[in-house]
């Protein structure tokens, strides 16, 4: 393997413990209109950006018109729930990030809205861990593209070869892969990766200990 010189990361199911309220989020805008939001339409919209998955919502809901007032809603219902401390750091998280900021430099691509990556980094005081931070709604295409890991690497200097990823969706797993960078993956449990895509992962760790571990072995 080339010279690791630096790490990205994702959001929602590496970090802290999420994905479930975007997937509340989703269903409870679709119930409030009488639609009914089921666990495919989660896993079609794991990794999309905000203005993709709220057009998807749009759509289903008849109306494409509403994805600009599904985008508020669901964002807005994600920032309120990492207020109110619904949203945890993950077990093992805050030790990853900060082990990894001490050898490397560290970049964040998240699918989030930049509202809920923000609230997130500010509410675990983490933020300074991070030498760039990149939403997918600042990027042509979410996760499966490239784009948002593409984007990250950009920002922190790192060329195409030289980088590690840690996620935890199939999508997610696919993007990091797709942008050339070792993927180290936390298989999610709630929302498992399918096999196709956990077989593009450098290592499956088995937590975020294990995920450390590998990363820090790949560092100079």
């Amino acid at each position: 393997m080339n010279t690791v010189a630096g790490v990205i990361l994702d959001l929602d199911g590496v970090i802290v413990d999420s994905e479930h309220l975007w997937e509340r989020g989703w269903r409870a805008c679709c119930a409030r209109r009488s639609v009914y939001w089921g666990a495919d339409d989660t896993a079609t919209v794991q990794g999309m950006s905000s203005l993709e998955w709220s057009g998807y919502v749009a759509a289903k809901l008849g109306d494409p018109g509403l994805a600009g007032t599904v985008r508020a809603e669901c964002v807005e219902h994600v920032v309120e729930a990492v207020h109110a401390g619904l949203a945890p750091l993950l077990d093992g998280a805050e030790e990853l990030v900060r082990k990894i900021s001490d050898r490397a430099r560290v970049a964040l691509a998240s699918s989030a809205a930049r509202k809920v990556i923000d609230a997130v980094l500010r509410r675990h005081r983490i933020e300074a861990c991070f030498a760039a931070t990149v939403s997918s709604e600042e990027v042509r295409r979410g996760k499966p593209s490239p784009d948002v890991y593409t984007e990250a690497a950009r920002r922190i200097g790192l060329a195409k070869g030289h980088g590690i990823a840690v996620e935890d969706s199939g999508n997610g797993i696919r993007a990091a892969h797709a942008a050339g960078l070792t993927v180290i993956a936390i298989p999610n449990q709630q929302y498992p990766p399918n096999p196709q895509a956990l077989a593009l992962a450098d290592h499956v760790a088995t937590d975020h200990r294990d995920a450390l571990d590998q990363v820090l072995a790949r560092l100079p």
